[in-house]
């Protein structure tokens, strides 16, 4: 979900050096595993002393690992996201029904939230299949890339999703990729009118994305429900026949609840 604007706080009370902290974590992706102190300070705006600083104390609290010049995090950063996952509540809430879904369609499903311009993906059900497409918990996608992040995205109020827009960097993942922002605009209408977003090889030749939004009793997005599949396996309306009406039941279902 997108980030709430926050209280209003007694800015003496917050520790600066936190954030900064958080800032450096934020730093390492897949496309930077491993960076300096140099290349962090610039990812993270500080100076090239302060991001050496942060990064020797992660790597004195077992958070990351030096060659002397290179750092890259370990294992134990993942504490700190698992935390999320088992405290909060609507990932665990979804699992039974995301896994009905699986038994039913012999598909996998996958519930995620839409982080400021990326949707996170937090659960993913058990295919019967033993190989099978989705995302595993944790993973992010450009938010304009996924049938998820479009389902969300129409459910936002009109001012929030305008400045989504405007500040949304929509990259080309494939040459399906919609990339222009007036056309983007006129999918995520077609997507509220809907009630279902289907995406074809937005991110990944060959896969498509099928979508619904989980709304809470006010109408706004907390998440969304999706499932990906081969493009090949489903025309459109097999598609829609067979997978949408038992997404739209589970999130109509989930309404209720969240």
């Amino acid at each position: 979900m997108l980030k709430e604007a926050p209280a209003v706080i007694d800015r003496k009370l917050l520790i600066e050096g936190l954030g900064k902290g958080l800032r450096v974590l934020e730093c390492f992706s897949e496309e930077c595993p491993r960076l300096t102190a140099t290349q962090t300070g610039l990812k993270a705006n500080l100076t090239r002393t302060a991001a050496r600083r942060y990064l020797i104390s992660l790597v004195h609290f077992g958070y990351a690992q030096t060659d002397g010049k290179y750092y890259w995090l370990l294992p134990r950063v993942l504490k700190i996201g698992q935390g999320y996952l088992e405290s909060s509540r609507l990932p665990r809430l979804v699992q039974p029904f995301l896994q009905r879904f699986s038994m039913e369609t012999g598909e996998t499903a996958n519930f995620s939230v839409l982080d400021d311009h990326e949707v996170v993906y937090l659960y993913r059900s058990n295919s019967p299949r033993i190989l099978s497409i989705g995302f595993h918990a944790g993973a992010r996608l450009a938010a304009h890339c996924s049938s998820a992040g479009h389902a969300m995205l129409a459910y936002l109020e009109q001012a929030k999703f305008d400045v989504w827009v405007r500040e949304h960097n929509f990259s080309r993942f494939t040459s399906q990729t919609i990339t222009d922002k007036d056309e983007f605009i006129r999918v995520i209408k077609v997507v509220k009118q809907r009630g279902y977003a289907l995406v074809d090889q937005y991110a990944n030749m060959g896969l498509s994305g099928l979508a619904v939004p989980l709304l809470d009793k006010k109408g706004v997005p907390v998440g969304a429900l999706s499932t990906t599949f081969q493009n090949v396996a489903y025309q459109e309306d097999t598609c829609l026949k067979k997978l949408l009406p038992i997404l739209q039941q589970t999130a109509d279902i989930m309404r209720e609840l969240v």
